[in-house]
């Protein structure tokens, strides 16, 4: 029970603050939609749509992430920081593997074939190529930010009650 709140308060710290978001130049354009208190709000339904919200925008785009995340929370209308924070599931040490597993996966949803070995020194090999490699890599890259972002907003949404149960069992007692 500690350890979940511990875990909340740490998660809460590392959130972005409204001044933060604000003041970034990308979200300059979104300043009067961030003034909605609805979108700073912890509830249930928030976070975990927050949260889907920044895994989906994560995996699908690889850059500008956090803004387009604050974006498409503002227009959710769900939880900002955990839209922003939720986003860096892809980072300089999960983006290899995360994409090389997407197109796996799209190659596999495309019936695409794989090429061998390609190797990323040879540019021009990597250009000729790259016409193969995009729709199956696209194709699994949207299959996988839909999983994900679903996976993570009831799997947000399950801890959330399971924590809320917990606190009126415990206070009962």
């Amino acid at each position: 029970m500690r350890f979940m709140a511990s875990l909340i308060q740490r998660l809460r710290s590392l959130a972005p603050s409204r001044d933060r978001l604000e003041a970034n130049p990308l979200l300059r354009v979104l300043a009067p939609g961030l003034s909605n208190p609805r979108l700073w709000h912890w509830s249930r339904r928030g976070v975990a749509a927050g949260g889907a919200a920044g895994l989906f925008i994560g995996l699908l785009i690889p850059v500008a992430q956090i803004p387009l995340a604050a974006a498409l929370a503002v227009a959710l209308r769900v939880n900002v920081p955990v839209a922003a924070v939720s986003t860096l599931i892809t980072n300089p040490l999960t983006v290899l593997p995360i994409y090389y597993a997407a197109y796996r996966l799209g190659a596999w949803a495309t019936g695409a074939s794989v090429p061998e070995a390609l190797s990323l020194s040879d540019r021009t090999a990597v250009w000729e190529n790259l016409g193969t490699i995009g729709l199956p890599l696209f194709t699994g890259l949207g299959i996988a930010a839909t999983c994900l972002a679903l996976a993570g907003y009831f799997l947000i949404s399950q801890v959330w009650i399971w924590r809320v149960a917990s606190k009126r069992q415990w206070a009962r007692r």
